[in-house]
């Protein structure tokens, strides 16, 4: 690919942007003000470029991705390369489904119980289940009677979890 050329660029950069602000007067009458304004953004860009030095810039990046590509199709060892990054996306990938589905059983067992409604991975924990404990535990054996009306309405409510299919 040739080198960035100074002489070259400059009447090219200027050619461009008069024909965007030809281009721009052109759209200006015929599609109204906020195309020409438009068109003259679009056609100062050229000249602008050139005078910042980020043309250069620009070249040099599309002369190296050129050049990256060219290497690309042609190298075996950077096929190879490739090769190995698409097994470790997969590997990372397979990783992270094993693990979903509880490839690490010890953790698991060690985890302590989640509070009542909270979703974890082997889905939320029955919300009648812990408050009927707690609620044993801070009336006491002393109330039966409301004991037993709370547990009937816990199982109402779990009954119609049921036939929603929430569990």
């Amino acid at each position: 690919m040739p080198d960035f050329n100074d002489l070259t660029l400059l009447p090219f950069c200027v050619g461009l942007t008069l024909l965007g602000l030809i281009g721009s007067w052109a759209a200006w009458r015929r599609r109204g003000v906020a195309a020409g304004t438009r068109g003259v953004a679009w056609s100062l860009l050229p000249v602008s470029l050139y005078l910042t030095g980020l043309l250069e810039l620009v070249w040099d990046v599309v002369r190296s991705s050129v050049s990256w590509v060219t290497h690309l199709i042609f190298s075996p060892t950077v096929w190879a390369g490739v090769a190995l990054f698409g097994v470790s996306v997969v590997l990372y990938v397979v990783s992270g489904v094993a693990r979903g589905r509880g490839g690490n059983q010890k953790k698991a067992e060690k985890k302590p119980a989640s509070p009542a409604g909270e979703l974890t991975s082997t889905g939320p924990a029955p919300a009648s289940a812990t408050t009927t404990k707690a609620a044993e535990r801070s009336r006491g054996p002393s109330k039966g009677k409301a004991k037993q009306q709370e547990s009937s309405e816990f199982d109402e409510i779990e009954d119609i979890l049921k036939r929603h299919g929430i569990n």
